[in-house]
């Protein structure tokens, strides 16, 4: 496969010097692109257009080709993994994700098989072809789910804002808990080797529902389980290069020194974090994502260049030891102008390489 000719993104990673802050967005490859509401009518549905390798790479490029990104992102689905598990995963219109077989028990726990990958071969037929596609234009991010947040969505049957079903399974039977996640620290660790394996330059653990828990649960059911899977990562390549890992935890503020020493190369940051006070914190140790508001996209484009310049500022001056990826604190809404995006984008293009020289 093609050297880099950007590799911004990952040198920022590693805390090794760039000229520019590199740039991305989580759900870059969305519904507020209109090329990619006509290629998922053409799918027929989001499941359909996550299975078919064609068009799975075809939305993961269309932003690259409107915008000047840093980085590509798979196009794929977090519960790509319980639905291989055998949950039955199908999406209710307007309603969001469903499982046709939520787990409701200790016995559907054990029942669980973690020999799944062959079911996620489509995932890496996609990585494959969308490295070849890129031709080393960016780098190329795979991604998964961290087993908490997994576990949330299969416990639950779907979205949710109570998470009643998980915490009473995890304060009733935390021994039920522990296997569930144990199960999926295996799967998420092969899947996330079989990515690499493919082809992906950088993965992304999405740890959506990690803010939900006490200080304790946070550490013993969703951390010890992302630490587990970093460490079975194979991030140091036959090629020299290193794959970097990104823990993402969306209100994860609480816990930034023990995500930071989790054996990440960065922490993602959503947007009620300090960027400024993360960094004195953390950044001699890791790199850091982040964190603009996504719903700032949706004000004028004043103000979104004004935000970026705030949160530039808030990082400050590069030195050596430091590394920032500008990111949104989660993904990108369905309702933002693709105007809008390009605004955002073109300000850490402009506004960047002053913290840089």
């Amino acid at each position: 496969m093609s050297a880099l000719k950007n590799d911004r993104f990952i040198r920022a990673l590693l805390r090794q010097p760039v000229d520019a802050t590199p740039v991305w967005m989580m759900r870059q490859a969305g519904r507020y692109l209109p090329e990619y509401r006509a290629t998922r009518a053409k799918a027929g549905d989001f499941l359909s257009l996550c299975k078919n390798t064609e068009l799975a790479t075809e939305v993961t490029l269309q932003p690259l080709q409107r915008f000047p990104l840093d980085a590509a992102i798979l196009f794929s689905d977090i519960l790509t993994i319980p639905d291989a598990m055998g949950l039955g995963l199908y999406f209710a219109e307007g309603e969001g994700p469903k499982f046709q077989r939520p787990i409701s028990s200790q016995t559907d726990i054990e029942n669980l098989s973690v020999d799944v990958l062959s079911d996620l071969r489509y995932v890496m037929d996609a990585v494959t072809m969308i490295r070849q596609a890129l031709d080393g234009a960016v780098p190329l991010i795979g991604f998964t789910g961290s087993p908490w947040t997994l576990a949330t969505y299969m416990v639950e049957g779907g979205s949710t804002r109570e998470f009643k079903k998980i915490k009473r399974l995890l304060y009733a039977n935390p021994t039920a808990m522990h296997l569930l996640l144990d199960k999926l620290a295996i799967v998420v660790t092969n899947y996330l080797n079989a990515q690499i394996d493919a082809g992906a330059q950088a993965v992304q653990i999405f740890d959506t529902w990690g803010g939900v828990l006490s200080h304790a649960s946070y550490l013993e059911f969703s951390l010890d389980y992302i630490q587990k899977i970093i460490a079975g990562l194979k991030v140091n390549r036959p090629d020299g290069t290193v794959v970097p890992v990104i823990a993402f935890t969306k209100g994860g503020a609480p816990w930034l020194e023990a995500i930071s020493q989790c054996g990440c190369h960065a922490v993602g940051l959503d947007w009620t974090v300090d960027l400024g006070i993360a960094k004195a914190k953390v950044g001699s140790q890791v790199a850091l994502q982040g964190n603009m508001d996504p719903n700032i996209l949706l004000a004028p484009i004043s103000v979104i260049e004004e935000e970026v310049k705030r949160l530039l500022a808030s990082y400050g001056q590069h030195d050596a030891d430091s590394g920032h990826v500008f990111n949104l604190g989660h993904g990108i809404t369905p309702d933002v102008e693709p105007e809008h995006a390009a605004a955002f984008i073109e300000a850490v293009k402009q506004f960047s390489p002053y913290y840089h020289q």
